[in-house]
């Protein structure tokens, strides 16, 4: 705590946004997230400098190293929106107005949660809170303490001293009540045991060509049917050519009518009347002779 006191005081102005700290044998690693790395490591590295020295002195850290880490998203970092929020009150706005832009621009950023408290003398001399969240924030047990990123920062009024607080849940965070579905592998059923739900029929394969085939095979029947004196050949033709424009599947074989037989007493009676004329013929010179 006093290392993060002692270095947000020093590098306010350079969008200072907190710290992680690990000690090793060979001395302190500290990493610093800030908005502007150029000012604070200064010209030719004397800020980062005289940082150190006053780690070294004043809380008697071995050895501190400080690593300046650049903030890619400053609206997910709590330092960052909670200065912001202090610095909106400083300058006189109104305090929900500062809170909830804050809220808005923490949100629009892909938070998963957020939640802004301001305590103190807000309006009178008797000290009050407001407060404003939205989305998912975990209370308490494992995922609050892994997940949670909290900042804390005073602003000093006329009234009083008001504490600017933000809790901020980043989108990456993943908690064990919240299960995906999208890691799983997708199971392939066969053809035979796949289940079709009550009152659901497949569809039939065959329906289209049975209805081209019905009226083809009724064609020839017609044929058979039509008199003898049709020529048995066109009704084929036509019959080939309507298959062939409905595309069937199965076309039909041509059947060639054949002319009915007639009866042989219907031969012999036309053959007759032949045979008698030349009789006729033939006696006609018998009565020229007998006139002369």
């Amino acid at each position: 705590m006093a290392v993060d006191e002692l270095l947000s005081k020093e590098f306010e102005e350079a969008g200072y946004g907190g710290i992680t700290l690990t000690k090793t044998p060979l001395g302190a690693q500290i990493n610093l997230y800030t908005m502007r790395p150029g000012r604070v490591i200064g010209k030719r590295g004397r800020a980062i400098k005289d940082a150190s020295d006053k780690l070294e002195h004043k809380l008697g850290l071995v050895n501190p190293q400080i690593t300046v880490v650049e903030i890619e998203v400053p609206e997910l970092n709590p330092h960052i929106m909670a200065a912001r929020v202090a610095n909106a009150l400083e300058r006189g706005v109104h305090f929900r107005r500062s809170i909830f832009w804050s809220l808005r621009r923490i949100m629009d950023s892909g938070a998963l949660g957020c939640e802004i408290i301001l305590k103190g003398p807000i309006r009178s001399a008797r000290a009050r809170f407001e407060k404003v969240s939205e989305g998912y924030i975990p209370k308490s047990g494992e995922p609050s303490k892994r997940w949670l990123r909290h900042a804390t920062i005073h602003v000093k009024q006329k009234r009083g001293i008001l504490g600017v607080t933000v809790n901020i849940i980043p989108p990456d965070a993943k908690f064990p009540d919240k299960i995906s579905l999208k890691g799983l592998p997708e199971i392939e059923y066969p053809e035979e045991e796949v289940y079709m739900p009550e009152g659901v029929e497949p569809e039939p394969e065959q329906t289209v060509t049975t209805e081209q085939v019905a009226p083809a095979t009724e064609q020839p029947e017609a044929t058979a049917e039509a008199p003898v004196d049709e020529k048995p050949e066109e009704a084929t033709t036509e019959m080939s050519v309507e298959v062939k424009s409905d595309e069937a599947v199965v076309e039909p074989t041509p059947v060639e009518a054949e002319p009915e037989p007639q009866p042989v007493e219907e031969k012999l009676g036309e053959e007759k009347p032949a045979d008698e004329e030349k009789p006729a013929e033939a006696e006609e010179p018998k009565e020229d002779k007998e006139e002369a």
